[in-house]
Parts: C-alpha cells; sequence; structure tokens
C-alpha cells in the first residue's frame, strides 16, 4: 500500500486521487512518520432502476386475495331500479 506524507499530498492532492480512482490502489497520508487517514476508491453506485429493490422485502402470506372480503364491496352489491 502507497504512502505519503500530509504535504505531498495536500500539493498533489486532485492527481492523488484521480490515480486512486483509475487504480484502485489505497493511499496511507502520514503525519510527521504515522499514519493519519486511508484514501481509498469508491465503488459507483449502481444507477439502474430495475431491480435496485431486489432482496430487500419479503412477501408473507397471500398477496393476491383482497384483504376485504368480496361480500362486503359495495360496486357488488346490486340497486334495485324502480320501473
Amino acid at each position: 500500500m502507497k504512502q505519503m506524507r500530509a504535504s505531498t499530498f495536500k500539493a498533489q492532492c486532485l492527481k492523488v486521487m484521480n490515480d486512486i480512482q483509475a487504480t484502485g490502489e489505497p493511499v496511507i497520508v502520514t503525519k510527521r512518520g504515522k499514519p493519519v487517514v486511508k484514501v481509498v476508491p469508491i465503488k459507483p453506485e449502481n444507477d439502474d432502476i430495475f431491480g435496485f429493490m431486489a432482496g430487500k422485502a419479503k412477501i408473507i402470506g397471500d398477496i393476491e386475495s383482497p384483504v376485504v372480503p368480496l361480500k362486503d364491496w359495495k360496486i357488488f352489491k346490486t340497486k334495485k331500479i324502480k320501473k
């Protein structure tokens, strides 16, 4: 793993970040010879809308049958039409 002094990192920050993104190799930044931070690349997020919720929900029970019984639905109750 690559190490560099904080002063060098400060002077070349954008170049170092581009190198880390391109190679995927993390860099440890030191102050007075002691490690202070570790700069690592971020994995790109999947921006695809399809399947982004895969595995995040669990179906329990019957999802096809209505919650309210059909006999209680107002639309199925017939009205008497006066002639």
